[in-house]
């Protein structure tokens, strides 16, 4: 899933490969999806985009996005992307496609669920997740700084760990995939609640969340996880389906799976006590 180091990789390599190409085939659905979700219509897709150049790349918490004009095209959680040069044989089945006028293209997939939204600039402001993700400071900024995160944990005292962090989007593009590496660096358990956490806990996991994300944004992203190119990204997670079982590099206990909170979390349950 598109989270943080990922959003950021994706929206750096499409400004090196696209930016100044101009789109001059767009598909949207030619491979029906029951959870590709589009911003109306996706027959209009091609109306809407094709003739446009792309001029600039974002990324606002785990959307990355390209800017083709005065048109934003965002994609969000589970939607794979992957850059084909001029002579690279374009997949059979895509969520959506872009061509560009030197015959390179983007290819979009959605395994479980995705979205892919091509709008206006301007005409997605009542995209709550949307306007959370462009307004609220990123960690990777200075502006995310520990009165600002202080500030959300006055208000969340009740809740897990695991819900604090990653839900709600509190802090967005943060979700469960990067979740499990920053708890295990703050040696905290994702169902222990907030308020039973001691100052130096919430100084750990405050530092975590900044450094452990800002890692791995610079790394590439996780490796359970793609770039726009196929590859892995360059963070070798602790936590994560990869390395259930195996035992913790920190003490040697095994690494465990449970389910919580509609998700899997990854524990050492030697180092993240309850």
């Amino acid at each position: 899933m598109l989270e943080i180091p990922e959003a950021q990789t994706v929206a750096l390599q499409l400004g090196k490969t696209i930016t100044g190409k101009t789109i001059t085939r767009a598909v949207a659905a030619a491979s029906p999806h029951s959870f590709a979700w589009y911003f109306g219509e996706p027959e209009l897709y091609s109306q809407m985009l094709e003739g446009k150049k792309v001029t600039n790349t974002k990324a606002y918490g785990g959307r990355p996005e390209i800017w083709a004009e005065d048109m934003r095209i965002s994609f969000g959680d589970g939607v794979n992307v992957r850059y084909y040069s001029d002579d690279a044989k374009r997949p059979a089945k895509h969520q959506l496609l872009l061509e560009f006028d030197d015959d390179t293209a983007i290819c979009c997939t959605i395994q479980m669920y995705g979205m892919l939204f091509a709008f206006p600039d301007g005409m997605n402001d009542d995209d709550s997740y949307y306007t959370a993700a462009k307004e609220k400071p990123s960690p990777l900024s200075e502006q995310f700084d520990k009165a600002y995160f202080d500030s959300l944990l006055a208000e969340n005292q009740k809740l897990s760990a695991k819900a604090f962090l990653a839900t709600e989007q509190r802090i967005p593009g943060l979700g469960n995939g990067t979740l499990q590496d920053i708890l295990w660096h703050s040696k905290i358990h994702p169902k222990r609640k907030v308020s039973t956490l001691s100052v130096g806990d919430l100084e750990m996991m405050y530092s975590s969340v900044k450094d452990t994300l800002a890692e791995m944004t610079a790394k590439g992203g996780r490796d359970v996880e793609k770039d726009i190119f196929g590859n892995p990204g360059g963070f070798a997670t602790t936590m994560s389906k990869n390395n259930v079982g195996m035992p913790c590099p920190a003490c040697g206990d095994l690494i465990k799976r449970m389910a919580y909170l509609g998700g899997n979390v990854y524990v050492c349950e030697t180092c993240q006590k309850m």
